[in-house]
């Protein structure tokens, strides 16, 4: 006879089976599928979700999980994590479930288009279904939580954060950057400019270029695939990871510096714990944690002064370019630059976060029912000049940039920041711990770094939640200063 426990372990493993195949048809869908595919895939994907939720929310699990009893630390997480995820199923329709599939997958498919034709026109009634069916997936998840209905969505990314906790953080956020941002531009414009990468650069070099850095990092292709699709991203499963880029013959430092961003999520990926696999614990503490491993190797190894001397001489092997361009003091100059932009993934560490600022609240706003879509691409510029000062010449710099929205993802913009400033806090404990960091990255060696960061983050899996995985970590919950004195060491000393 199997226990209570044992057979919610069973059916959780066969949903978590569901979903991975769901994420490797996101993934097709991304980087191979052909473009006459999406209205079949919008099907195949809403089938996966209708049945991973029918196996989530029936009656046996719900009498299963009032009768499941355990001792064991990891055993009782995974019953708590298992409860939750009931909780939220529960909340909503297999209909509604199966229709948010549907319309993000159709309005994902268009957005493409519309990006790439600068015409919002043309995504703004499949948005705007998107949007409604949200509210009424956050009501219905609100309701049934007793929590507010935006929260419940970011509820769904980063458990345990909620927007009366970010309110005070990003307002702090805003003022620091308003008297920083000026101050970081003067010191920068005081030193010489940094001279571009300039040539040609074939993608087969880049790419080979790209996934040895990965290799790098740690990433082991036994497990691992790299793709090209429009927005890089991670996704698979943690024994088949996929990470993606896109390769620009004239600059290649998109290609590569989004290969280790994705790397970083990669590798938190691959070393979840293994003995949990496709069980709620075994799964990463959400989405800000997530962030938070794409930029510690990123932004704080992967742009740290040592590490840009050892990846300029690679960039002198593979391309041929000029010691006075491929080094160290101009990569820093060039990939550190300060700058007011309007493209969020090419956004500095310092006006980064002010782009998640303006989407964390516009799309409260949307959530709300207090902007219309057919106002959002106004309130965007409004909100970007009031920001950073500057305004988007068009909406494929503007509200059109990011597949997010459109593939109805709302909640999740908040933990890039989180992201950042766990990842500046993780990093300041890893140099703790590991006296010669600088050393090691300037031989291109994040070994200790990588181990350091299996143990006290990714093994966790979902175990902690996101501040307890800090405190456990670091010693302390999330503290914004340990961002803010990376930002200042980095960008304001003359």
């Amino acid at each position: 006879m199997t226990t209570a426990y044992e057979r919610l372990k069973a059916r959780f493993a066969r949903i978590g089976a569901i979903n991975e195949a769901a994420g490797i048809l996101h993934w097709d869908a991304s980087a191979m599928m052909p473009p006459g595919g999406g209205h079949a895939r919008g099907e195949q994907l809403a089938a996966l979700a209708g049945v991973a939720h029918e196996l989530l929310t029936a009656r046996e699990v719900g009498d299963d999980l009032d009768a499941a009893a355990v001792s064991d630390e990891w055993d009782i997480a995974n019953l708590r994590l298992m409860r939750r995820a009931h909780a939220r199923a529960t909340a909503l329709p297999v209909a509604l479930v199966e229709a948010v599939s549907r319309a993000n997958s159709a309005c994902e498919k268009v957005w493409r288009e519309a990006k790439a034709d600068a015409d919002f026109a043309k995504v703004e009634k499949l948005l705007t279904e998107v949007v409604a069916l949200q509210r009424e997936t956050a009501q219905a998840l609100g309701s049934a939580l007793s929590m507010d209905p935006y929260d419940a969505l970011m509820d769904g990314y980063q458990p345990g954060v909620t927007a009366a906790d970010l309110e005070p953080v990003f307002a702090a956020y805003e003022a620091w950057m308003a008297d920083a941002l000026p101050r970081a531009e003067a010191i920068q414009a005081a030193k010489p400019a940094p001279l571009p990468l300039a040539g040609s650069f074939p993608a087969d070099i880049q790419r080979a270029l790209c996934r040895e850095m990965a290799e790098v990092v740690g990433l082991q292709f036994s497990h691992a695939r790299l793709d090209e699709s429009l927005h890089p991203f991670c996704g698979g499963n943690p024994s088949d990871v996929r990470i993606t880029t896109f390769y620009d013959e004239g600059n290649p430092s998109k290609a590569l510096l989004g290969v280790l961003h994705e790397t970083g999520h990669a590798m938190y990926e691959r070393h979840l714990p293994a003995g949990f696999a496709r069980q709620p614990v075994g799964e990463a503490a959400g989405m800000a944690a997530h962030e938070s491993q794409s930029l510690i190797v990123e932004m704080q190894a992967c742009r740290s002064d040592a590490f840009l001397g050892f990846l300029a001489a690679r960039l002198r092997q593979s391309f041929g370019l000029s010691t006075r361009i491929a080094c160290g003091e101009n990569l820093s100059r060039l990939w550190r630059r300060v700058a007011r932009g309007f493209i969020r993934v090419d956004a500095d560490e310092i006006t980064y976060p002010a782009h998640v600022i303006l989407r964390f609240r516009l799309e409260r706003a949307m959530i709300a029912g207090e902007l219309r879509i057919a106002d959002l691409p106004a309130a965007w510029n409004e909100a970007m000049r009031g920001l950073l000062g500057i305004t988007p010449p068009d909406d494929a710099q503007g509200c059109l940039q990011d597949i997010h929205w459109h593939d109805g993802a709302f909640g999740y913009f908040p933990s890039y920041t989180l992201g950042a400033m766990a990842a500046a806090q993780l990093m300041a404990a890893i140099r703790a711990a590991i006296p010669d960091l600088d050393a090691r990255l300037a031989r291109g060696d994040l070994s200790a770094m990588m181990r350091w960061l299996n143990v006290n983050v990714h093994g966790h899996g979902a175990r902690l939640g996101f501040q307890d995985l800090l405190v456990a970590a670091t010693g302390k919950p999330l503290d914004p200063a340990d961002f803010a004195a990376h930002l200042t060491r980095r960008y304001l000393v003359a």
